[in-house]
């Protein structure tokens, strides 16, 4: 049953509203197996919730696909998800349109590119992408895990950024990310960007190498958020806020030492993750083996003193941007991206709820270099359609309104 069909009986009374008490005690919470799925997990293995009066269920998931639609429905409260995939099912490109809400940032960095053995050893002798994936002899077929998504939008500024053209050069499929590793044991697939410790796991396995992460296509980059419908934070604001409180706590423990090596064999349980506990634990901890990139190879980040966690409206605005780009939306997505980010982000609500927490309000975001060499900043999101303008490889859609 959706949230909007709920009986008006279920509205609490004013008073509870007006005293900070949660309105809706018990959530269910959806995840997907991911490592970064760890605050959620951690949240409830601690029972942090319960210091801010709510129960959490959380809901492993089979794909983003099933985050998406049970959120829309409202099976789920709220969930682990992509960035992009609220931005698509805001802009109604991703699924039937919905007004969402991202109330927190739960991680940067932590995602990947993994490629097959040889065609990492192409790549190695060749030190051009390009020429690498030409050695195939047939068009690349590579997977991401949600045609809006992070991981879609970050293969292909990667692949961009080198002279190919994702969209022209490159077969990309969707897959979700506890398949990917069987997807490359089965064949047919080149390549694949999502989530740890699935490259891990690939690696480990002798079916995969990684050959970039992705701090090194956009360094300290925004991941995973915790989404919900714009309706919940309306007809439940105290207990939005007390949502984001238990999820500062995790991402909080999460960064103390020690505590990720804890998580990793927590992760590890088949209910979570279910991947073995060193492979999970490495790439938490920032281990890439040999890895060597052109930024620094940075590792999942949960809280860093709160710099992580805020909703910032310029990260969303980014995803708009490549929309643009690559020809899913319109002109008037871009005019309109501003005002749309200012309502998907949760700024005072999660403002609120980090001042309750003692956790400091980092409100305006650093730039960033991308791999490209591209600056991306709240002052260059201030003019959006010159900046995606800028870009040489991007869809031929002008003619897209």
């Amino acid at each position: 049953m959706s949230t909007s069909s709920k009986l008006a009986s279920d509205v609490p009374p004013s008073d509870e509203i007006s005293d900070g008490v949660p309105e809706k005690r018990h959530l269910r919470v959806g995840f997907v197996a991911l490592s970064d799925a760890a605050p959620l997990v951690v949240a409830k293995r601690l029972e942090l919730g319960h210091e801010h009066g709510l129960t959490l269920e959380l809901s492993r998931e089979a794909s983003w696909a099933a985050i998406r639609d049970k959120l829309i429905t409202g099976e789920l409260d709220a969930a682990h998800s992509l960035y992009g995939l609220v931005y698509g099912v805001q802009l109604g490109i991703g699924g039937p349109r919905e007004d969402m809400a991202v109330l927190m940032v739960l991680n940067r960095n932590g995602q990947a590119v993994t490629v097959t053995p040889s065609l990492a050893d192409a790549i190695s002798e060749t030190g051009d992408l390009r020429r690498a994936l030409a050695s195939l002899g047939r068009k690349p077929v590579f997977a991401q895990t949600f045609p809006t998504g992070t991981h879609a939008m970050f293969m292909n500024y990667w692949f961009a950024a080198q002279g190919i053209d994702p969209l022209t050069d490159i077969t990309s499929i969707v897959i979700p990310p506890a398949h990917m590793v069987a997807a490359m044991e089965e064949g047919g697939l080149d390549g694949f960007c999502c989530g740890e410790p699935w490259h891990a796991v690939a690696q480990a396995r002798g079916l995969g190498r990684t050959v970039t992460v992705s701090s090194d296509i956009w360094p300290n980059h925004p991941e995973k958020v915790l989404a919900c419908r714009r309706d919940f934070v309306a007809r439940y604001p105290n207990t939005a806020q007390a949502l984001v409180r238990t999820l500062l706590s995790a991402c909080r423990w999460l960064d103390m030492p020690g505590h990720r090596a804890e998580a990793a064999g927590w992760l590890a349980e088949p209910a979570w993750v279910g991947a073995p506990r060193d492979l999970i634990a490495a790439r938490l901890l920032g281990d890439f083996g040999r890895l060597s990139g052109r930024h620094a190879l940075l590792a999942v980040s949960f809280f860093d003193e709160g710099v992580v966690n805020y909703p910032h409206p310029s990260d969303g605005m980014w995803f708009v941007s490549q929309y643009r780009r690559w020809g899913m939306v319109g002109e008037a997505a871009v005019a309109g991206a501003a005002s749309t980010a200012a309502a998907v982000s949760q700024t005072a609500l999660f403002e609120a709820a980090a001042r309750a927490e003692g956790v400091p309000v980092v409100a305006r975001s650093a730039a960033q270099t991308l791999c490209d060499g591209r600056v991306w900043d709240a002052t260059v999101a201030a003019d959006l359609a010159g900046y995606v303008d800028g870009f040489a490889i991007r869809a031929k859609s002008a003619n897209l309104r």
